[in-house]
């Protein structure tokens, strides 16, 4: 497959798991300005299943599966409002960054964690995999 040429301020790499993926309800090649599709990838942690969305809460033994991609500031800003990031951390999601292997590579990528409190009697996607939990919209 080929890759998408990178945005003119690669600012950030962005590690995607949910409904930004590829095929997900708001797939982040939808965006302006367009990311390029760096890698896919996993991390460690745990999936669960909010309903419409998945939230993943980083760390253990688990994978959460997804995709990286180089994206520039004013990108970074969109996702943040989607995913309602606060400055405090006590919106829906905390942005972290995390180290995620791309083949060879070691890169930093943002990560979008949900925050704690959303998880609580959530049930876990044993696969970390949200498209093959919940099928791309068509």
């Amino acid at each position: 497959m080929p890759q998408s040429a990178a945005p003119a301020d690669p600012a950030r790499h962005v590690f995607v798991y949910g409904t930004l993926r590829r095929g997900g309800r708001n797939d982040i090649a939808r965006f302006v300005p367009a990311p390029a599709h760096v890698a896919d990838a996993s991390i460690a942690g745990t999936l669960y299943d909010l309903g419409s969305y998945p939230g993943a809460v980083l760390g253990g033994t688990a994978r959460v599966v997804g995709e990286i991609y180089a994206i520039a500031s004013a990108l970074e800003a969109q996702l943040d409002l989607l995913e309602e990031v606060k400055p405090d951390d006590s919106g829906e999601y905390v942005k972290r960054e995390v180290k995620v292997q791309a083949g060879a590579k070691e890169l930093v990528c943002l990560v979008y964690e949900i925050h704690p409190k959303r998880i609580v009697g959530r049930p876990v996607i044993a696969s970390g995999d949200w498209l093959a939990h919940m099928p791309p919209i068509s």
